[in-house]
């Protein structure tokens, strides 16, 4: 074999590793921005909602033992540490433009804890995870919430029944990505316009229409009911008595 001939031939060995090893690459990480998942799930891009597996995803081990009942209180981070928590309420980014709560920590029934973490773990297949911005409220919030906006499209009327959030079976949620970054999505946290609602129609951004039907389709299918009016919001569909002296620790 003459010196050009070895010279293809390790130049052609040379090619077929480099190709090997990207092959490889997209495999098992597959493309972080926009990239393709095993079995075809993008990330990012329209056709997430389309092939979201239906059903309630795998069970995960809580980090301490399970309550006697699923009515009981129980902080999220408890059970669900990959869950992110974000409460507005615990600052100034929301309508009020004040604290509201003295705790930092989301707080829910047991049974409705355990269905965030089967829409969860649908969401991880995606590369993508639950951020909470709301959760229990206690008595003494909800009327402030009034006090600022008594528009009982958007806060409960305390003199007339409570809102879910004081049973403990509500959440405001949005997506992150695996970095845990917010993804984009119609509007921010207690946006009062027709743009939070669930008439997705209207919403120009591509990505913001996608990603704010996967949320509702995996909260869906995970055992809560979407309210009309703030694509955020979801509700246990098992109802619970309001938590009148429940206040969580600080």
């Amino acid at each position: 074999m003459d010196k050009k001939t070895r010279a293809l031939a390790l130049l052609i060995c040379v090619a077929g590793f480099m190709i090997f090893v990207f092959l490889a690459f997209r495999v098992a990480g597959g493309d972080k921005e926009g990239g393709v998942l095993p079995d075809g799930q993008s990330v990012k891009y329209a056709g997430v909602v389309e092939s979201l597996p239906d059903g309630g995803g795998s069970e995960t081990q809580p980090t301490r033992s399970a309550p006697d009942s699923n009515s009981e209180m129980v902080r999220v981070r408890d059970y669900a540490p990959e869950i992110r928590v974000d409460l507005k309420y615990a600052g100034r980014k929301n309508m009020t433009g004040r604290r509201l709560y003295d705790f930092s920590d989301a707080y829910l029934r047991y049974g409705t804890v355990k269905k965030l973490i089967r829409a969860q773990k649908q969401l991880e297949k995606l590369g993508m995870g639950l951020e909470i911005w709301d959760a229990y409220r206690t008595v003494e919030a909800q009327k402030k919430l009034w006090e600022v906006c008594p528009n009982t499209a958007y806060v409960a009327d305390p003199s007339k029944g409570y809102s879910s959030h004081t049973r403990g079976n509500a959440v405001d949620v949005t997506l992150v990505d695996a970095d845990g970054t917010e993804m984009v999505m119609p509007t921010g946290f207690d946006n009062l316009t027709r743009l939070a609602d669930r008439d997705y129609s209207d919403i120009d951004d591509e990505f913001a229409r996608e990603n704010v039907r996967l949320l509702e389709k995996t909260m869906k299918s995970c055992g809560f009911t979407p309210y009309k009016e703030e694509w955020w919001h979801f509700t246990d569909k098992d109802n619970y008595s309001v938590m009148k002296d429940f206040v969580p620790p600080q």
